[in-house]
């Protein structure tokens, strides 16, 4: 080898191995770290809305299976029969209905109503 490129190979060899050299590789380095980071978060979230739409994917199957089943039920004479009974609360000819009613207060309310009402009524029959 001659002195000519022993001094050019040690030339470059500085050069690289210069501190502002050194210190951008470092900044590289960070970045690519940084960078690296950032991409496994973004990845944990996809993971997570992944598994969120998943769930949701599986909820409207059920409901799509719900939802087949009630249209396979109202296509038959019962099936529409029950669905009317349910919604309108109608009866056959000779069927009874009851009324339940959770609230207490409700009932009150009404047997104060009916029995105002029984009053009225009453006073109304004297005076005619």
């Amino acid at each position: 080898m001659t002195k000519e490129k022993f001094q050019e190979k040690n030339r470059w060899r500085n050069i690289v191995q210069s501190k502002p050299v050194l210190v951008l590789l470092v900044l590289l380095l960070i970045a690519f770290v940084w960078s690296v980071f950032g991409l496994m978060i973004r990845m944990q979230e996809t993971s997570k809305n992944k598994k969120i739409e998943e769930n949701k994917i599986f909820d409207l199957m059920q409901r799509r299976d719900t939802l087949s089943v009630d249209i396979d039920s109202l296509k038959t004479e019962k099936g529409v029969e029950e669905n009317i009974r349910e919604k309108f609360g109608l009866t056959k000819d000779g069927e009874g209905m009851i009324i339940i009613v959770d609230d207490q207060k409700e009932s009150n309310s009404l047997e104060n109503e009916v029995s105002s009402n029984a009053f009225l009524s009453f006073l109304k029959k004297i005076f005619k």
